[in-house]
């Protein structure tokens, strides 16, 4: 079937034995993305942000005392804080642990049951 002048089509050009898939092309204008540039974009990602986690550090240093479940506590602000910041992200990792072995566990059962068509 041929495409009308001027359109595109959405299929992708048979290869010459009309086997093999057709090769990939990479994403944007000439951009290549591979696994060490984005290794390369996350570090940098995460340098800047121990550095706002630096300076939040050195403005809140004033001791504060924290009393938590009998534990009596004489840390500075900063450091207390981050602490928080900490427990709540690993409540958040065990939330989510959770929740994709659930899902996995529904996937298994899926696959193992024969389907009736």
């Amino acid at each position: 079937m041929t495409e009308p002048a001027g359109t595109t089509s959405t299929r992708p050009p048979p290869s010459a034995n009309g086997s093999a898939p057709p090769t990939p092309q990479p994403p944007g204008p000439g951009r290549l993305r591979t696994r060490i540039s984005g290794v390369r974009t996350a570090l940098i990602a995460g340098t800047a942000v121990l550095v706002v986690v630096l300076i939040f550090i050195i403005q809140n240093t004033h001791a504060v005392d924290i009393s938590f479940l009998g534990t009596h506590l004489h840390l500075s602000l900063a450091v207390a804080l981050l602490l928080a910041a900490v427990a709540g992200a690993l409540v958040m990792a065990a939330a989510g642990t959770a929740r994709i072995t659930q899902l996995r566990r529904i996937m298994r059962r899926s696959r193992r049951q024969p389907r009736a068509e």
